[in-house]
């Protein structure tokens, strides 16, 4: 397959617009799901909720990788895209405790990561040009060692803390309680720091314009959303530690 440079160029900034939109519109409203959920509406359980707004974001790059065939380096990046949505859909879904999710926003959100999909999946297999020798090289090997550390700590602390999160519920319960442990200490959106690591290590690994807009849109969707917990945790709990901050470490 040819790169399609139009397509990515535009889906890629579709991101960064869309990224921009959606944080305006959090600080307005927040967005209809989990303890935002309305009382009325049309719901999907939980679970099954997850799995069809996850999967297609690994499903449209493993079968690009297939039919490609694609054996080089670049391989790795598309890998590891691929396994956090492998781990969000077909291990964290069939294990969540979660609300029921409307539907408009597992449609929405199903939409979203077959876009998202193809165009990292397309950008990384067809567009990527082949790695320089010299010192450009090496700054290249640097970014890509980095950018995958960072991305592998951010996928360790997104997985350690929805593991916390899942403990404060019994099975058919939807309470809410403080979580603790693990970054759960420094800031109430460990999970939501966990997965903005991720795709910030994954945009610094693949020094691309789809990759770089899709951590934007990351940061811009579920930071004001870690802020929202924030909030709703000190109005909920008059002990909530005073200490804790939002999102990023004794900053905010």
């Amino acid at each position: 397959m040819e790169c399609r440079a139009a397509a990515v160029w535009s889906l890629s900034w579709a991101l960064i617009v869309g990224g921009v939109a959606y944080l305006l519109r959090q600080t307005q409203s927040h967005t209809p799901y989990g303890r935002y959920r309305p009382a009325a509406g049309r719901c999907r359980p939980a679970r099954l909720a997850w799995f069809l707004q996850e999967v297609p974001a690994f499903l449209l790059p493993l079968l690009l990788l297939l039919v490609t065939g694609e054996t080089t380096g670049r391989t790795l990046l598309l890998s590891a895209f691929m396994l956090h949505y492998f781990h969000r859909s077909l291990v964290y879904a069939p294990l969540t405790r979660g609300r029921p999710v409307p539907l408009p926003i597992v449609l929405a959100a199903a939409i979203f990561c077959s876009l998202n999909g193809f165009l990292q999946a397309h950008q990384l297999l067809h567009c990527a040009g082949p790695r320089g020798r010299g010192p450009g090289a090496l700054l290249g090997a640097g970014r890509l060692a980095a950018g995958l550390l960072l991305f592998v700590v951010g996928m360790v602390i997104n997985i350690h803390s929805d593991h916390i999160l899942r403990g404060l519920r019994r099975p058919g319960e939807t309470a809410y309680r403080i979580p603790h442990g693990g970054m759960f200490e420094f800031v109430s959106g460990a999970n939501f720091l966990g997965e903005i690591l991720e795709w910030t290590g994954f945009a610094l690994a693949s020094w691309s314009l789809p990759a770089t807009a899709f951590a934007f849109f990351t940061e811009c969707s579920i930071g004001p959303r870690a802020y929202q917990h924030h909030r709703d945790y000190q109005q909920r709990f008059k002990d909530y530690p005073r200490s804790r901050k939002a999102l990023l470490p004794f900053i905010l």
